[in-house]
């Protein structure tokens, strides 16, 4: 087997240590609650009811027996379900209708901050110190400080309101058509982006005043290369390192941000479902969604790790010798 095989491996095996110790304490933290969860989950059910409840979902059995039970259950594709007053609802049927409008909001989100602050950093960088650079690094650290969800009621107050441009409330799938999905992701994007660019920015700057001063771009400008094939042939690769691993975390930390604008614009993806299960005091199906998040975030996390080697041989190199 190779090294690389075997790192990659390593790896995953890592991850998957991650993962279970992530649902573990979110399970332990559930069973430690000073409730019953049976009568959290069923207010107005008689004590057979919650009997069969907590037969069912294993809470009668040990802490770790419970885990057990609860993750063969995750694996084979049952998560659960939500109980509330005259019914119950598959936990399943809401990822799957959630997970896909998360992912995409996320993902425009990072287009867009990722479209905006790369050129942003890259001439801030190398305009390091000069008015242009001072003038992007006060205007971002403004926009920083602005909370997403203002964000979001400013969009909708004169984009959909004043000038109805685009629709305010409600998300479309892509089978729709493609205008008609983007019209309804826009502006949650463009929400969930701000601070993102703000951050990528800086992180982008900030490699790139120190790639500017190593020999091997000095060498490319003794060679009368113009100084937009130096940065964007030399500088941007290795530099660019520190943004796409911060932009990879950023997509598991991105669904926390999402919660809000979610609701302001009510697309109810993801976030939006942790919130309501939250409200809910639904923690069986809490423990899912904690469950596909931290799936998500290990998955970017090892995508962006592989993917790093190629944007920087350097790192490649390093782990080749190590």
């Amino acid at each position: 087997m190779s090294t690389r095989a075997r790192r990659i491996l390593g790896r995953v095996g890592n991850s998957f240590l991650v993962l279970v110790f992530a649902t573990f304490a979110v399970s332990m933290l559930m069973r430690l609650l000073p409730v019953d969860l049976a009568a959290v989950l069923l207010p107005t059910a008689g004590e057979a009811e919650r009997d069969a409840l907590r037969a069912e979902i294993g809470l009668d059995k040990n802490p770790f027996a419970y885990y057990v039970s609860w993750l063969w259950d995750f694996v084979r594709g049952d998560f659960g379900n939500i109980y509330f007053s005259g019914g119950v609802e598959s936990v399943g049927s809401r990822l799957a209708s959630a997970v896909p409008r998360s992912l995409l909001l996320m993902l425009y989100a990072q287009i867009i901050a990722l479209a905006v602050s790369i050129p942003l950093g890259m001439w801030s960088g190398y305009r390091a110190g000069r008015r242009a650079d001072r003038v992007i690094s006060t205007t971002l650290f403004s926009f920083s400080a602005i909370p997403s969800f203002a964000v979001g009621l400013a969009l909708i107050v004169v984009i959909g309101v004043r000038f109805q441009w685009l629709p305010t409330l409600g998300y479309e799938p892509v089978s729709a058509g493609l205008w008609a999905h983007l019209s309804y992701m826009i502006m949650p994007a463009l929400s969930l982006s701000l601070g993102l660019i703000a951050t990528y920015t800086r992180l982008l700057r900030a490699d790139v005043v120190a790639t500017l001063r190593e020999d091997y771009v000095t060498m490319a400008a003794s060679k009368g290369l113009s100084n937009t094939r130096i940065l964007w042939r030399h500088v941007f690769r290795p530099s660019s390192l520190t943004l796409f691993t911060s932009a990879a975390l950023n997509m598991g930390a991105l669904i926390g941000g999402a919660i809000v604008v979610e609701a302001v614009f009510a697309t109810y993806g993801l976030g939006f479902e942790v919130y309501t299960a939250l409200q809910g005091r639904q923690f069986i199906a809490l423990q899912s969604y904690v469950a596909v998040i931290a799936i998500f975030y290990v998955l970017f996390n090892l995508i962006i790790d592989e993917a790093a080697g190629f944007v920087d041989p350097r790192t490649r190199n390093r782990r080749a010798n190590g």
